[in-house]
């Protein structure tokens, strides 16, 4: 074995260990800040699609360019690696408060905030990614000046130790950063873990390698990047507080962030009650009947002794079913047991949905809708199809071919199934491919609109908060396995005006949605 060509204080192996544990733990951080820009463009921006391939396709690009920089900085590799490391802890562990203040204070501006959101999430995935693909060519340095080895063995043990990395960040992440920090307190400690390795790393191995003021530059930055990290840990939950303020107003009542999903109450016996999920404004006192009766009633015109709901775990659809005599069973098939339990037990909303969980004929299922339909054998009168917006990518599954199969199967020779498509005037095409997708499974369909009143919070169902000041519209799609029970369940006022509204829109030709070619879009 070769002498070490620069003095550790500990033998060549050992440091050789040291530098690998290094690369393993700075490999882990930066796949948690790429994560956490995913899943916070997602909430806040939308379609998770898009932007998980914005956040990895601009940051690998980013890679590139921070490795082709990283050569001008080999003769002082340990003074850069040590910088590169605290200005990556601090740009990533503040990446998610810096996306969340700008979403909170200046979404109320509509399309500015949309430009600039994608603005602020490219320049963060581009300085992540830069300061990323400069570690490799900085560690590679300090490997070969620890112990001299093939160019081609010390790629291979740095990439084994940052791919290895790389899988613990990811698993990280959904089963431990973000269960006992959340979004943002987890960005933080990510960044703070980030600093603290890259200079034990210099200090604890290379320091002979520094000179006095590359000792001291480096001390003072680190220590700077992990103060200003430990000053926004304790100033989050404040932070939080008002950036929820300015989101959802000032009566915020109840904000949970689920295993699902951010669950938020404002308002109540005062005030219009408001339940938003992810940021998307779901139930409004103010006129939420319109929305429920006009998803339900027409449905409930027919044999309705076994009703399924799929989703409407705030309990309003079960409400107006629960109008209709003759119903003996109700199955609501909810996948946060969260908005259920508020249901419940939540004074407001409880009292919204007339305590529809207390009645002995309501059975909660707490259940993926898409798994439970593949294994239900029941067969019910009536579907409702309450279920977020086929714009959000999550929820795209829900809306197809695949699921509308199994909900047939389901349905009984002459059953209905009611489902929400989103909004009409805002989203045609969404809304006419759920239809098309309903009738690719051998059903027959009415499509109708419901229209809502003009609102100065939010736009109805699934739309932002920050969407202010915009005509409120829900489409709906009855369907049935038979001409003459659709007819019959359409006859009400509601389909009728709403049916011609909706055909006002229609755009003919469209393809359905697959599991494999989904064709909705946010």
């Amino acid at each position: 074995m070769l002498e070490p060509s620069v003095q550790l204080p500990v033998s060549a192996r050992t440091g050789r260990f040291f530098v690998l544990a290094g690369v393993f733990v700075c490999a882990a951080c930066g796949l948690v800040y790429e994560l956490e820009l995913v899943a916070l463009a997602s909430y806040l921006i939308g379609d998770s699609v898009t932007q998980a391939s914005v956040v990895l396709s601009v940051m690998v690009f980013a890679m590139g360019i921070g490795s082709l920089l990283a050569k001008r900085l080999r003769r002082r590799a340990s003074v850069w690696f040590g910088l590169v490391e605290s200005a990556l802890a601090l740009v990533g562990g503040c990446s998610a408060m810096a996306l969340y203040a700008a979403f909170a204070w200046t979404g109320d501006r509509g399309e500015v905030w949309a430009d600039g959101s994608r603005f602020l999430l490219v320049a963060f995935s581009l300085a992540i990614g830069i300061l990323i693909g400069a570690e490799v060519p900085l560690l590679m340095v300090l490997i070969q000046r620890i112990r001299r080895q093939d160019a081609g063995g010390a790629v291979a043990d740095l990439f084994a130790a940052d791919y290895v990395g790389a899988l613990v960040g990811g698993l990280a992440f959904p089963f431990l950063l973000l269960p006992l920090f959340g979004q943002l307190t987890g960005a933080l400690f990510t960044g703070a873990v980030n600093a603290c390795a890259g200079g034990a790393l210099v200090f604890g191995l290379f320091r002979r390698d520094l000179s006095v003021r590359g000792r001291w530059v480096l001390l003072t930055t680190n220590v700077l990047v992990l103060s200003l990290l430990a000053s926004a840990a304790v100033l989050v939950d404040d932070f939080e507080r008002a950036a929820r303020r300015a989101v959802y107003g000032a009566d915020v009542r109840v904000a949970v962030q689920t295993d699902v999903q951010e669950v938020v109450l404002t308002g109540g016996r005062r005030s219009t009650l408001g339940l938003f999920l992810d940021g998307r404004l779901r139930i409004s006192g103010r006129d939420e009947k319109r929305y429920h009766r006009g998803l339900v009633a027409p449905a409930m015109r027919g044999p309705h002794a076994r009703v399924l709901v799929l989703g409407g775990g705030d309990g309003l659809a079960a409400r107006e079913i629960l109008r209709h005599r003759g119903v003996r069973r109700l199955d609501v098939v909810e996948l946060d047991a969260v908005v259920v339990d508020l249901a419940r037990h939540d004074r407001a909303l409880s009292e919204l949905n007339g305590h529809a969980y207390r009645d002995p004929r309501v059975h909660v299922v707490n259940a993926d809708a898409f798994r439970w339909l593949r294994s239900a054998r029941a067969r019910y009168d009536v579907v409702i199809s309450d279920l977020p917006d086929p714009g959000i990518t999550v929820s795209t599954k829900l809306y197809s071919q695949e699921f509308y199969g199994l909900a047939t199967r389901v349905l009984a020779r002459t059953g209905r199934l009611a489902v929400h498509a989103g909004p009409l005037v805002a989203r045609p095409r969404t809304f006419w491919t759920v239809e098309a997708t309903l009738r690719s499974t051998g059903l027959r369909t009415v499509p109708y609109r419901v229209g809502g009143r003009r609102s100065g919070f939010a736009a109805g169902p699934d739309r932002t908060a920050q969407s202010a000041r915009a005509v409120r519209d829900w489409g709906f799609v009855l369907a049935s396995r038979t001409g003459p029970v659709l007819l019959r369940a359409a006859g009400s006022e509601v389909v009728r005006a709403g049916a011609v509204a909706a055909e006002r829109t229609r755009q003919p030709g469209l393809a359905p949605s697959t599991l494999v070619h989904p064709r909705y879009a946010n």
